[in-house]
């Protein structure tokens, strides 16, 4: 045997008996355990919204568990479509997940077809839902209706004239008006602002008349009657107001304005953290209390699969598409 070859087997010997050493003194060696460092989720919508507050609760839950940070960045901007695409496009590694809403996934899709650079059904995987964000259709104290029959009669009798807030052009607040002028027959003037909480003021202050409002933000103003909440916005009541009709059967027929948040991760990512943010998840909504923090913030618990998330968002979808082409709303 030649000296080199002689060599090469010196130097195989010696890296074996090294690794044979390590096992035996060490164990076998496998990749740390999930997550090894902070979790990014990334909500693309506005500090304060009702969909930031659900998020941040879960969050800290999933976090104490995990005894990692799960850090919540709100990334806004084009009704939520910016941060949306920012995670269709992250690294599939499990440490950028993106906390989205049924606006973002099912709605403006169907709206602002050439804005939306992803897709909702193939670039993301459920992980669970979180919270439904039951939404008020408000008026402010000034405004002398007290009913959605009312309102209706008032608005068609000044077109134009009343001002309804949103969030900016495509939130969930022009899109609930947008379809509730549509089905009743009337014309309001959105007045858009940066973000539904600077709307929210902007109502309670006076600046303008109407706002489909979630409840959570609606809160601080319901006591003193800044902002009077006239209906519900979903389908069925709401058991916090259990004595408030829907906008359905106070005069607009078939009018459901329903708004949930659930917890995603980009496409790619490994199933065992998927599997492991989806037991993480289901158990923080599990654990004592959260259901009673949740409903004193207005919202209320959703705690459904990541199996099931399709199914959900491929009923809101087919429902939109309907919808959209019969009222003929447009998110401009």
């Amino acid at each position: 045997m030649s000296s080199r070859n002689q060599g090469r087997t010196t130097i195989l010997k010696t890296n074996a008996l090294g690794a044979l050493l390590s096992f035996m003194l060490c164990g076998p060696v496998f990749p740390q355990e999930y997550p090894e460092k902070a979790v990014q989720v990334v909500l693309p919508l506005q500090v304060g919204s009702a969909s930031d507050i659900a998020v941040r609760v879960v969050a800290e839950r999933i976090a104490e568990s995990l005894k990692q940070p799960f850090v919540v960045e709100n990334v806004t901007g084009a009704a939520g479509l910016i941060g949306a695409e920012r995670v269709a496009k992250a690294r599939p590694d499990g440490y950028t997940l993106a906390a989205l809403n049924n606006s973002i996934l099912t709605i403006l899709p169907n709206i602002q077809r050439e804005r939306v650079k992803f897709n909702p059904f193939d670039d993301f995987v459920p992980i669970h839902g979180l919270a439904t964000i039951p939404t008020l259709l408000g008026v402010s104290e000034s405004l002398p209706v007290r009913n959605v029959a009312e309102l209706i009669t008032y608005a068609k009798a000044r077109p134009g004239e009343l001002n309804y807030a949103t969030g900016g052009p495509g939130s969930p607040q022009h899109l609930a008006g947008e379809m509730f002028m549509a089905m009743s027959g009337t014309r309001m003037t959105q007045v858009p602002y940066k973000g539904a909480t600077a709307a929210a003021a902007g109502l309670a202050g006076g600046q303008t008349q109407v706002m489909f409002i979630a409840h959570t933000l609606a809160l601080p103003y319901l006591p003193s009657g800044k902002v009077r909440a006239i209906a519900f916005a979903g389908g069925k009541r709401s058991a916090a107001f259990p004595d408030l009709p829907t906008v359905a059967e106070a005069g607009v027929p078939g009018y459901d304005y329903s708004s949930w948040i659930a917890l995603f991760a980009p496409k790619g990512t490994p199933s065992s953290v998927v599997s492991k943010l989806k037991s993480e998840t289901a158990r923080a909504l599990g654990t004592a209390g959260m259901k009673e923090r949740l409903e004193k913030s207005g919202l209320e618990l959703w705690s459904v699969p990541g199996e099931e998330l399709t199914a959900v968002m491929r009923e809101d979808n087919a429902r939109w598409i309907r919808v959209v082409r019969e009222a003929k709303i447009k998110a401009d």
